[in-house]
């Protein structure tokens, strides 16, 4: 049997995190939640979102996440993985890295 998908949903510095995990569980750290075996997207190649190139580089190397319990919004036990995304805590609007754009001739 697989084992189980979690979509966990939590705030972080005025934004909601959305990541999927295998793990989810009371911690031994009292008042936190271990969050442990991040999935994220692999892809060859060109990039193909930025929101989970974002989240890779943040959390990539993180073997287990101590959450706040206060801090989690949800957490979802899923059948597949959809789109991991940063949202603004008080819009709801995913955050967009803007494209760099080239300073404007003098």
């Amino acid at each position: 049997m697989a084992k189980p998908l979690y979509k966990v949903t939590f705030l972080n510095a005025g934004k909601v995190y959305e990541l999927y995990a295998r793990h989810v569980g009371s911690g031994s750290l009292w008042g936190f939640t271990e969050v442990g075996e991040l999935v994220f997207d692999v892809h060859e190649g060109v990039v193909i979102d930025p929101t989970e190139e974002r989240l890779r580089d943040e959390f990539g190397n993180t073997r287990v996440l101590h959450l706040p319990m206060h801090s989690i919004v949800r957490v979802e036990e899923v059948e597949r993985k959809g789109q991991s995304a940063i949202r603004d805590a008080t819009t709801g609007e995913k955050v967009v890295t803007p494209f760099p754009m080239p300073a404007k001739p003098r």
